[in-house]
C-alpha cells in the first residue's frame, strides 16, 4: 500500500495510536533504526576499559527488545562509553548524526533525551530542527520524548504510562535473569571482588587474580597468627602493598586513583570485611544490596537472609581450617559496647584533619575514639584522639546551653521567632483579606462595565479601554495575593519546624546523661581536632540536626 493513497483521517488514526507496525505498511517499508547509548557519570562500572558498562549493557538490551517489538531493523547499536552528554567530540554520536544526515536510518532510539545531548543548544539544532528536515524521527523511550507526536497531550501521557509499565516490566524481567544466574553460581556483577578475575574462557566463572590471592592469605595468615586488624591494616601500608582500590586502577580495571594518598590506604574496615567474606573459600555470594526502585540508580543493602550463596563454585582462596580458625578468633574477640548495644558515639564523629570516622577502643577502664587513618599510617593525618567520657560532658554541657537558650519556662511561648512569625502571619492575613475585597470590587466592576456596554451606556471603544485597565489591575492583584498566600503558607511550616524543635528539646531539659537514643535525635555528626601544638586545647565541632 502507497502512502499516497492512504486518506488523511486514516493516516492520522494511525499515528494517534501510535501504530507502529501500521506505519511501516503505510510506508511500504520497515523503518530503519539506529541504537544510541551513553554512559553517565554514576554509571562508571566497568571492569575493564574494553568492556561494557553495567549500564550500557541495561540500555542495549532494553532499546533492541523494544525496537524488535516494534518490527523496526536495528542498523546498529552505537554506544559512547565514559563520555558526557556535554561532550560534543563522541565518536558514536557523531557516527548517529552522520547517518541520519545522509538519511541512511530513518530513527534514532536512546532511552532518553539526556543520553543523547544535554545541551538545549543541540536539542534544538538537531532533535527540533535538522532531523525533522532530515525526515529522521527522534525517541527517547524513558522520557517519551518523540518528534513523531505533535500536539496530542493526552495521547503523549497515555504512551508515557505504557512505557512506564513497559520499563517496569523489563527493569523486573532483567532482576528475574539476573537472579536465575546468580542462583546457578554465576557471577553478575560489572566488578571482581579482589584476589579474583573474570575467567576469559567461561562466562559467569572467576578465577584466582595470583597477586591478590597472595595479598588475601597474608591477611588471613597475620591474624590467624594474633595480629590485629588495624595492625594488618599498617603492617600492608609499611610493605607497600596498594590497597584494592589502587591495585584495580593500577591493572587497568575501572578505577580511578584517590587524588590524595588517603584513599589509597589499608584501612581496618577493609581488613575487616575481608576476613568475613564467604567469596574467599570458593562461595558464591551475591544480591547485598538492591535498587531501591527500578526508577532509581540508589542500592540498600539487603538482610543478609536474601542473599544468593552458592557453595563451591569457584577456587578457593583460603582453605577451610585457615577460614575456621580465623571465625573463630574473630567471635572469641568481639566485645560489643554498653552490654551488645551500639557504641554511642558509633559512626557519628569524623577526624577534622582526614574526614575520616573514629573508631571506638578501650584503655584503662576508659573508651576512647581515635582516628584510624593516624593508626594505619602516621605520614598521612596528624590525628584526632578522644575520651568518650570528655565528649560526652561537652556534648550535655552545649545541648544545656541550647535549651536554656530556646526553651527558657518564662519564654517559652514568648521567644522573639514566634513573636516575628505571629506578627508577620497577622499582617499577611490583613493584607490577603484586603486584597480579597478588592479582587471582588474588580470582578464586579468588569461585570458592571458589560452590562453599561450591553445597554449603550459606554461605547465599543469605552468598553475595550476599561476593560484592559480593570484586567491589568485584577492581574496585579492576584498576583500579589498569590505571593502573599505563599509567604503564609511558608510561615506556617517555619512555625510547625519551629514547634517541632521545642518538641524535641523540650524532651532533654536538665538531661544529665547522653544516650545513643539522643546523639541519634539530636546530631547529625561531630567533628574532632587534635591538640594545638601551641594552646594545648582540641577542638570539637556538634552539627546538631535542628
Amino acid at each position: 500500500m502507497d502512502k499516497a493513497n492512504v486518506t488523511q483521517a486514516d493516516y492520522t488514526a494511525l499515528s494517534n495510536e501510535n501504530n507502529e507496525s501500521a506505519k511501516s505498511v503505510i510506508n511500504n517499508k520497515r523503518m530503519r533504526v539506529a541504537i544510541y547509548c551513553r554512559l553517565s557519570e554514576e554509571d562508571r562500572n566497568k571492569e575493564n576499559t574494553e568492556d561494557d558498562s553495567i549500564s550500557i549493557q541495561h540500555q542495549k538490551l532494553m532499546l533492541s527488545d523494544y525496537a524488535i517489538k516494534q518490527n523496526w531493523d536495528i542498523m546498529g547499536i552505537y554506544s559512547d562509553d565514559d563520555y558526557t552528554g556535554a561532550d560534543r567530540n563522541r565518536p558514536a554520536f557523531k557516527k548517529v548524526l552522520k547517518l541520519a544526515e545522509q538519511k541512511e536510518i530513518d530513527i534514532i532510539l536512546c532511552k532518553s533525551q539526556s543520553r543523547f545531548t544535554r545541551e538545549l543548544e543541540l536539542v534544538e539544532k538537531y532533535i527540533n530542527g535538522l532531523f525533522l528536515e532530515w525526515g529522521v524521527r527522534f525517541i527517547g523511550l524513558a522520557d517519551n520524548a518523540d518528534t513523531d507526536v505533535k500536539g496530542n497531550k493526552k495521547s503523549r501521557q497515555i504512551n508515557g504510562l505504557v512505557n512506564e509499565w513497559y520499563l517496569e516490566d523489563l527493569s523486573e524481567n532483567i532482576k528475574s535473569v539476573l537472579r536465575s544466574k546468580r542462583e546457578k553460581g554465576l557471577h553478575t556483577g560489572g566488578l571482581v571482588l579482589y584476589g579474583y578475575k573474570k575467567d576469559p574462557n567461561q562466562k559467569g566463572h572467576l578465577i584466582i587474580d595470583p597477586e591478590a590471592a597472595d595479598v588475601v592469605r597474608t591477611v588471613f595468615n597475620l591474624y590467624s597468627s594474633g595480629m590485629g586488624k588495624t595492625a594488618i591494616a599498617r603492617e600492608l601500608n609499611r610493605r607497600g602493598i596498594p590497597n584494592p582500590t589502587q591495585y584495580k586502577a593500577e591493572n587497568g580495571i575501572a578505577y580511578k586513583l584517590p587524588p590524595n594518598k588517603l584513599g589509597t590506604l589499608w584501612k581496618y574496615s577493609a581488613i575487616a570485611d575481608m576476613l568475613q567474606n564467604e567469596m574467599y573459600i570458593g562461595n558464591m555470594v551475591q544480591g547485598r544490596y538492591g535498587s531501591v526502585s527500578y526508577k532509581s540508580k540508589k542500592n540498600k543493602p539487603k538482610p543478609k537472609n536474601e542473599w544468593v550463596v552458592v557453595k563451591g563454585t569457584h577456587e578457593p582462596i583460603i582453605n577451610i581450617e585457615l577460614w575456621n580458625s580465623v571465625q573463630s578468633k574473630i567471635n572469641s574477640n568481639f566485645k560489643p559496647c554498653s552490654n551488645g548495644k551500639i557504641g554511642i558515639f558509633a559512626k557519628k564523629c569524623r577526624c577534622k584533619h582526614c574526614g575520616y570516622i573514629l573508631k571506638s577502643s578501650k584503655s584503662h577502664d576508659d573508651r576512647y575514639l581515635r582516628c584510624p587513618t593516624r593508626q594505619v599510617d602516621k605520614s598521612c593525618c596528624i590525628g584526632s584522639f578522644i575520651s568518650e567520657n570528655v565528649l560526652t560532658r561537652t556534648i550535655l554541657k552545649e545541648l544545656n546551653l541550647i535549651i536554656n537558650k530556646y526553651l527558657n519556662v518564662d519564654n517559652l511561648e514568648q521567644s522573639i521567632v514566634s513573636n516575628e512569625i505571629r506578627s508577620e502571619k497577622d499582617s499577611l492575613k490583613q493584607e490577603i483579606e484586603q486584597y480579597n475585597v478588592t479582587l471582588k470590587k474588580k470582578t464586579n466592576a468588569i461585570k458592571c462595565l458589560y452590562l453599561d456596554k450591553a445597554e449603550g451606556i459606554i461605547s465599543q471603544e469605552q468598553f475595550i479601554e476599561y476593560n484592559n485597565d480593570f484586567q491589568r489591575e485584577k492581574e496585579a492583584i492576584e498576583v500579589l495575593l498569590a505571593e502573599k498566600n505563599k509567604r503564609l503558607s511558608e510561615l506556617a511550616n517555619e512555625n510547625d519546624v519551629l514547634n517541632e524543635k521545642k518538641q524535641i528539646l523540650q524532651q532533654y531539659v536538665n538531661v544529665t546523661e547522653l544516650s545513643r537514643e539522643m546523639v541519634e535525635n539530636l546530631i547529625d555528626y561531630i567533628e574532632v581536632s587534635c591538640k594545638d601544638p601551641i594552646t594545648k586545647k582540641k577542638t570539637i565541632e556538634i552539627h546538631w540536626k535542628f
